[in-house]
Formats: C-alpha cells, sequence, structure tokens
C-alpha cells in the first residue's frame, strides 16, 4: 500500500464517520480531530502557509510535547527490549 493509499483511505474514512460532539473541527479544511493539541499539529503540516502567529505558537507547543512524548516512548521500547534479552539470556543459561 502507497502512502497516497492510506491517505485516501484516510480521508474516506474522516469523510464518513460522524464528528464527535466535542471534536475540534479545522476551519480551513472541515477535518474533525479528538483534540486542540491534534489540530494545532495539523495545521501547522497541512497548513503551514497561512498561520497566524497565535497558531504558529499553538503548533510549535504541540510539536515540541509530541517530541517528548516519542524520546519517552523510545526509551521505554529500548528499555523492554534490554529487559527481555537479558531475561532470554538468563532462561538460555540456566536451561
Amino acid at each position: 500500500m502507497t502512502v497516497q493509499q492510506s491517505r485516501a483511505e484516510d480521508e474516506t474514512r474522516l469523510d464518513t464517520d460522524p464528528p464527535d460532539a466535542d471534536a475540534a473541527v479545522c476551519d480551513r479544511c472541515g477535518r474533525p480531530f479528538a483534540s486542540e493539541t491534534l489540530l494545532a499539529l495539523h495545521r501547522g503540516q497541512a497548513h503551514a502557509d497561512d498561520l497566524s502567529d497565535e497558531e504558529i505558537a499553538a503548533f510549535d507547543a504541540a510539536y515540541e510535547d509530541e517530541q517528548a512524548d516519542i524520546r519517552l516512548f523510545r526509551l521505554k521500547a529500548v528499555g523492554a527490549l534490554v529487559l527481555v534479552y537479558f531475561g532470554f539470556l538468563i532462561v538460555y543459561a540456566l536451561v
């Protein structure tokens, strides 16, 4: 599946699903998002050429938060892999 096919399927799914009552909706393209943070990230990615200073600041803050979350996830994933590796190593040594 190509990236374009995946995006087309996502857009189709989003267009057919009714938006939640508390969903944040993009005022430029009408796509619903689960939170204001996701909406700010969308605006920064899809509508970067016509953002106000406030929207740019919201995108920057959301991007920084997302980067911190990704960094924490990566550390947890590496820690879990190390634990699994040494767990298998100890089991192999005992058997």
